[in-house]
Formats: C-alpha cells, structure tokens, sequence
C-alpha cells in the first residue's frame, strides 16, 4: 500500500449522484463513526443516507496514527473497543486485506517509576474486562523493540492490539457500505434539520431535503457548531496534532509503541507513522473561552502537552469570524470550508523524525514521505459523547473521539446503528451521556495514558 491521502482536493469526489426524497436514516458526517453507522444500519434492512461535506474520511478518520487499541482507554470504552477489533478483523476480510488491519500489539513505553505505577493501576482496574494487557520490564522492553540504549524502563503491553492504514481503511469502508446499499453522497454540506413539534422530520442540505425521522451527527470538530445552530450545547473543542510518515525503512521494529514525546508504527507500505505524541494546539475563539470552565479540572492535571495559539484560521469551526447560526438556503460553513486541513508544525515534524532515528540508530536516516495536521474533536473530560439528543427527538450525537475514533470506529458505529432502530446497544453508554455537562455531574477525565 502506498501513501495517497484521500483528504488532498485535487482527487474528485468518488460518490455523487441525486438525493432521495426520503429515508430511514440520515448520517451527517463521512469519518469512521458516521460510515460505520451507515453500513451498519443498512445491513439491519434501513434505507441509510450518508452525507459528508467534503470527502469520506477526509479530516481526523484519515489523519490518525491508525491505531486499534483497547490498551490505555477508559474502563466504559473497553468492551466497545474490544468489539470493534473483532469488527475490524471481520470487515478487512471483506475488503480482501484493502484495510491493511494486522495485529502488531501496543506498547507504552516508562521512562520512570512512576510511569509504570500509573501503568499498572490501568491494568488492575481493566483486566477484569478481558484486556490481553500486561506489563514488561527493561529487559523484556528492550528485547521487543531492540533499542538499547534508549531510556525505557519498562512497558505497558498490549498484544493482541492492531493497527490499520486510515487512509485506505475509512474509504473501502464508504465503499463496501455503498455496495451494500447506503447512498453515500460527497461534497454535500447538511445545513440543518427539519422539525415538527420538536421532532427530526429531515435534514436540509445544500442539494436539498431528504424526509426522515432519524438523524446521526457524527460530524468531528463541527459537530458543536451544527449543535449550536440547533440551540444545543455541546462543550467540544478541537486541537491540531501533528503526525508524519517515513519512507520505507528496515522494518526493525513492527509493533506501536509511545513514550512521553514520541510515537511510531509501522506502515504497510515498509515505513513508519510518527508523531509528537503528547504535543497538540488549541487555537482560541469563542467556544475555547465559552467552554473554559468544564475544561478546568483537566488542565489542573497539567498531563496534556496543550500550546495555545492566538487564535482560529479564518473557516475552522471555532474562528472568530465563522457564522454560529444561519439560515436553510444560506451557504453554511460547511461549504466554504470542505475540508479542515491544517498545515502540520514543521518544527515538530523535523524533531520527532531526529527523535525516532536517536532511538533507532540502526535504521539510518530517517527520510520524510510527507506531513500533515488533523483537528481531534476533544471533550473536557476525554471521553465521546454518544447518546439521542434530549432537547431533539430523532437526533444522535456521536463525537469527542478525544483521538480514539479511528480504532473504535466500527463498534460505536454498530452501537449508533441499533441505537438508532430503539435496540438496546449492548454496552453500557451511561458515560458517554450528553448530559454530563448540564446535570451537574462530577466530570471524572478518563486516563491520559
């Protein structure tokens, strides 16, 4: 597999067509969540739409680190995770490999005692859950990754946790969904819903209106600003994290792993994707000053590696000139902005690839494919929100990935899907409730591991 970025503009837009009058469900948003939904819906016999503004995965669900992981989640997203690797295996089996899943395990790599009593008190409470994970000391560290003179004391370890190539994975997921009935449609903004006495009726798009009684919104970093448009609060806001992918290389070491400044795996295609991995940019606007508040507790904590910038590019979701509200037959938006592409932090690119070749010496240089940013959708307690939205029967909010969105795509999609047809999802979701942040609820941050 090589490395083509399905989020450049300049490749045309692989699914069009007309709109029907009407459907079942609507899914607003063409990322990991929102094509999993839709797949999933389709298959329980629902007549599924699947819009996306600009391309199918072409912010945050082809911009991750490609990591499927249970190890270092919150206790509630464990059995979701959990199921989502064994979804991920069965639909690359479907793609005939074109995912590019492998089970490779995940590493988090201590550099301190300390570190690794963090570690171990993750894994005391999530064993009984059925985690493979365990921990290994510098000897058993150093024997898995062969970098010996690197200052890893030991190792939170994961073996059976998978990685997956986002940037093929997400649009052979629109594609096996399409071929399975879901009507997916590219570069067409949803503006709004329609309602009557409160209740979702159809969702307004640039193109026009398709009838419904079920909407998702699982649109990422905009999910708050539709939300806004429809009176709902939701406290989201999104950071830029920088990553990057090398050429092929000596595939030397072919497992995940992170560490305090740094993270890599190996790619499909012979080379590693590397990141800064604590580092990340809040650009400040109105949502950062208006949210501040329920974020207070998690940067007491001071674990998160957070830059703030003056403010927003003009477009992105949060900039102080983007429009909070408008109206149906207004351009929105969704459409003067297609695709949130930020430019990576080229100082942070040139820093983690000398990172990478310190720790790995025996590899040579390490040289640079290409870069590039994403905007992660966080929320203040570093856990998604997924849940029917209370204020609009007919609505369900899945988003706040928080970074994990990639990995646990397939399992919060097929729990959407049933939420979405009135089944009863299977997991318990009371930690992923919207109304967390209005109930006055103790906000609990989920582990910065």
């Amino acid at each position: 597999m090589s490395v083509t970025f399905p989020f450049r503009e300049v490749i045309p837009a692989e699914h069009g067509g007309d709109l029907p009058e009407a459907a079942d469900l609507v899914v607003i948003g063409g990322g990991v969540i929102g094509t999993c939904t839709a797949l999933f819906a389709s298959r329980a016999g629902l007549k599924v739409v699947l819009l996306e503004k600009g391309r199918i995965a072409a912010e945050q669900s082809s911009r991750n680190w490609g990591w499927i992981r249970v190890q270092g989640r919150d206790m509630a997203e464990i059995p979701v995770a959990l199921e989502a690797q064994r979804l991920w295996q069965e639909l690359d089996g479907l793609c005939d490999g074109r995912l590019g899943t492998r089970t490779v395990g995940v590493g988090y790599l201590a550099k301190s005692k300390s570190e690794m009593e963090n570690f171990a008190g993750w894994l005391e409470e999530a064993k009984p859950l059925g985690v493979s994970s365990e921990l290994l000391d510098a000897a058993q560290t150093k024997a898995q990754l062969g970098a010996t003179d690197s200052p890893w004391v030991g190792m939170l370890h994961t073996p059976t946790d998978m990685k997956g190539e986002p940037w093929h994975a997400v649009p052979e997921l629109a594609r096996l969904a399409a071929s399975e009935g879901v009507i997916v449609r590219e570069r067409c903004a949803v503006r709004g819903l329609e309602r009557s006495a409160g209740r979702v009726t159809g969702v307004v798009t640039e193109a026009g209106t398709v009838r419904c009684a079920q909407a998702v919104l699982a649109g990422g970093a905009w999910s708050g600003l539709f939300l806004k448009r429809h009176g709902v609060t939701l406290p989201q806001l999104s950071v830029r994290s920088t990553a990057m992918a090398t050429a092929p290389l000596p595939q030397l070491v072919n497992k995940a792993a992170v560490d305090d400044v740094l993270a890599f795996r190996p790619r499909a295609d012979g080379g590693y994707t590397l990141a800064p991995s604590a580092f990340s940019e809040l650009f400040l606007g109105p949502d950062a000053v208006r949210h501040a508040r329920p974020y207070l507790t998690l940067a007491r904590q001071g674990s998160f590696d957070v830059h703030f910038r003056v403010k927003a590019p003009a477009g992105y979701p949060d900039a102080w000139g983007t429009a909070r509200s408008w109206r149906d037959e207004e351009e929105t938006p969704f459409e003067r902005m297609r695709i949130l592409s930020p430019e990576p932090n080229a100082g942070k690119v040139a820093a983690t690839r000398a990172q990478f070749a310190q720790h790995f010496p025996e590899m040579g240089d390490v040289p640079l494919q290409a870069s590039w940013a994403g905007m992660i959708d966080v929320m203040p307690d570093v856990v998604p929100v997924v849940d029917h939205v209370a204020q609009i029967p007919g609505l369900i909010v899945a988003t706040g990935m928080c970074g994990h969105g990639f990995g646990i795509g397939p399992g919060f999609g097929r729990v959407v899907a049933d939420m979405a047809q009135g089944r009863d999802p299977g997991h318990d979701l009371t930690r992923f409730r919207l109304s967390r942040f209005s109930d006055g609820s103790k906000l609990v941050p989920g582990p910065n591991l």
